[in-house]
Parts: C-alpha cells; sequence; structure tokens
C-alpha cells in the first residue's frame, strides 16, 4: 500500500486534575480495595501547548488531531483549528462506563470516536516529539510499525495494577493464539535484524506454544482502529468487565492487548525497539534530571515520554520543564488561541 494513500490521525488522551467540577465528580466514587486513584494519575503539568506544538511543527502531515477530555479543555485551545477535535468522554464511551476516572475503558473505546481514521496514532500526555518524524516510522505497507520481541512476567508487587493488566492481556491472548503457528507464520517478523540480539533471543523461543510476555515502550503506539473492532467482537465480556472499573485495579486488562494482539496476528511492519525514543522517569528536583532537559534541548531522539512518579520536586520541576521545551518550540501553533 502507497503510504500516501491513507490518512494518519494522532489521538492524546489529557486530564486536567485541578479541576473542581471533575473533582467533584471524582470524589463521588470512594476508592475500593484493589483500586489505583493517586494524584500522579491525574496531575497536570500545564505543558500540553507544547505538545501541539511538536505535533504541528514536526508532523506537518497529520491527518487529524483527538483531544480526548472529560469535558474539560486547556484555556489556551483553540477549538476552532481544522485539524482539531475534541472528544469528549460522553461522546464516545458507552454511558454504562461513565464517568470513568480509569484510563483503561477510555483506551479500550478509542475506536468509537467519531470520524477516526483506521490509522491511528496513540499518545498519553506525557509523550512529545522532538525533532521532525517521518509517516513511516509510525506506519509501513499500510501496518503499524512496531517490535515483536518475547519477554517474561512477574507479578510479585500486588498494588502494580501495571503487571497485573500484561498479566491478563497475555492470559487472553493465549485463548486465541498459537505462539509456535504465529511465529512460523510470520517469521521474517520476528526474526528481524532490526531487533539486533533479541532476534536471537526469539529464535530461540520460537518453539513454545504459550506467549509469555511482550517488551514494551511505554511510548506511543500505531493501531489499526479494525483491530479493536475485532478484539471487541471476539472478547467483549473481558473489555466490558474492564470498562466497568471506574479507578484501575488488578482485574483489568488495557490497551496493550490490542497491541500483542496485532503483533500476533503479524499485524505490524518490524522496527527497532528504541527507534522511536525511550521513556525518561522522573524523581527529586531539577538538578537531578539535567539529562532529560539535555534530551528535550538538543533533540537527541524523536519522542520522549516524560514519566511522572510521586517523589518530584514539582513547582521547579514544572518551570524547567516548560523552559526546555520553550527553546525547540518557542512559537505558538494553529491549535492555541
Amino acid at each position: 500500500m502507497n503510504n500516501d494513500n491513507y490518512p494518519i490521525d494522532f489521538v492524546v488522551t489529557w486530564v486536567d486534575g485541578n479541576d473542581p467540577v471533575w473533582q467533584a465528580d471524582k470524589a463521588k466514587y470512594s476508592p475500593k480495595k484493589n483500586e489505583d486513584s493517586r494524584n500522579i494519575r491525574y496531575r497536570d503539568w500545564d505543558n500540553m501547548q507544547y505538545w501541539f506544538r511538536a505535533v504541528e511543527k514536526f508532523a506537518p502531515w497529520v491527518n487529524k488531531v483527538h483531544f480526548v477530555t472529560y469535558g474539560h479543555l486547556p484555556k489556551w485551545l483553540n477549538t476552532d483549528c481544522p485539524k482539531l477535535h475534541i472528544a469528549k468522554h460522553t461522546e464516545f464511551i458507552p454511558p454504562e462506563y461513565l464517568p470513568t476516572f480509569n484510563v483503561r475503558p477510555i483506551e479500550l473505546n478509542l475506536h468509537r470516536i467519531k470520524s477516526l481514521a483506521e490509522h491511528f496514532v496513540y499518545f498519553n500526555d506525557d509523550m512529545f516529539l522532538l525533532k521532525p518524524v517521518p509517516r513511516e516510522l509510525f506506519f509501513k505497507d499500510g501496518l503499524p510499525t512496531d517490535f515483536a520481541i518475547a519477554s517474561t512476567l512477574s507479578v510479585t508487587d500486588k498494588s502494580d495494577t501495571v503487571q497485573f493488566a500484561k498479566f491478563n492481556n497475555i492470559v487472553i491472548l493465549n485463548t486465541h493464539f498459537d505462539k509456535k503457528e504465529q511465529v512460523n507464520k510470520n517469521f521474517n517478523k520476528w526474526v528481524n535484524l532490526a531487533y539486533g540480539w533479541n532476534a536471537l533471543r526469539n529464535l530461540i523461543l520460537m518453539g513454545e506454544h504459550h506467549f509469555k510476555c511482550f517488551a514494551n515502550n511505554h511510548l506511543a503506539f500505531s493501531y489499526l482502529k479494525s483491530t479493536f473492532n475485532d478484539l471487541w467482537s471476539k472478547e467483549f465480556d473481558e473489555l466490558n468487565e474492564t470498562c466497568k472499573h471506574k479507578f484501575r485495579t488488578r482485574l483489568d486488562v488495557n490497551q496493550w492487548l490490542v497491541r500483542y494482539w496485532q503483533l500476533a496476528k503479524g499485524d505490524f511492519t518490524p522496527i527497532g525497539r528504541h527507534v522511536k525514543g525511550k521513556v525518561y522517569e522522573v524523581y527529586n528536583g531539577v538538578a537531578q534530571n539535567q539529562e532529560l532537559f539535555n534530551i528535550i534541548e538538543n533533540q537527541t531522539m524523536p519522542m520522549i515520554c516524560i514519566n511522572d512518579n510521586e517523589n518530584i520536586d514539582f513547582e521547579p520541576m514544572e518551570k524547567r520543564l516548560k523552559q526546555a521545551f520553550d527553546k525547540i518550540l518557542p512559537d505558538k501553533s494553529s491549535f492555541e488561541k
């Protein structure tokens, strides 16, 4: 398929944890045992304007940006921008799942967004483009770019809902696919030079009949909307159950199940694991995060995920991060008033 023949959309989820209306709504649903409602899940760094500036400057080929929100909007957002679509939860998520304070029901229903293209890239609001990127970084030959690298999984921390979600994803995947059969069908996508030494790891483990896990990067992932429809048609009960959870729980699956589904089916084009960028874990204060600011200001990779943590000197970090982004993205975009 010619890369010029189909549109590619971007989807980004955002929440303003300081919104009093949202806070009041959240307060009606007190967290229960095994649910994750920590404030870092909703903290706003007030830097989304740089996300939009980066999209306009570094990915001008994007067809449409779908801005997913509870209903609140940044005060600077230009809602009349022709490339912008405001996707409120109430407009695409089935009402029986609302309100939700769990990103998983939001992510698992992205395919319901009105006018969403078949080919789309899903961003969290902490994932930023840092330099010009081609369409082929996300889709090639009509398929999502991704890496099928076998991994293992250990769930030891009962509070780690992410690891539990991975485990639940894999359980579901193994009810539908035999790993050995799928690897044989798509051998060149599993034993691929783009993976470096991990290709050998895949070759050694290719005789297994069950998937254990996949290597992940917490970066923007490319998806086919049709994959979501396929998964919902085959695993409605499991997805429906997750979507009923107002906060994260150990029983959830997450959007990586959609990714795993694409990998198991062979619906992807191989790419190196770190080609798109890396995840940076933020801890402590400004002095301890100089590497992060250097990565941004020197644009050393296509994309970065700035992963929030609880132990942060928040206000100085917020200010310094804005300074770093302002160095490479000083000009307003058409997404801003």
